[in-house]
């Protein structure tokens, strides 16, 4: 997994992450509202900390989507065959609050 903070300035929060095959993100919960642009990839799948039905999420290069907090701990996992790199656009409740808090 690689992170890079692309801008970053009062309350709005610009990070690109990039997974390659088989990778996944940390343990973490989504506190604030975000719009997530997909670079590249096919295929992610969203597992549970609490051992839930994962969700498998098809994925396309220049899809777009406003995603909702979601407070219940997680992690994305690369399920493809190709890397995934997505930019994201985190709208923090304030300046000093972390993106994505570990779980």
């Amino acid at each position: 997994m690689r992170t890079e903070i692309l801008h970053s300035h009062g309350n709005t929060h610009v990070r690109r992450l990039t997974l390659e095959p088989g990778e996944s993100t940390h343990w973490h919960t989504d506190p604030h509202h975000r719009v997530t642009v997909v670079l590249r990839g096919s295929v992610l799948q969203i597992e549970f900390r609490d051992g839930s039905k994962p969700e498998h999420v098809p994925v396309a290069p220049g899809q777009v989507d406003w995603d909702e907090p979601l407070l219940k701990p997680h992690r994305g996992v690369n399920i493809g065959d190709d890397t995934y790199e997505e930019v994201v656009i985190f709208q923090l409740h304030s300046p000093d609050d972390v993106v994505q808090p570990q779980a």
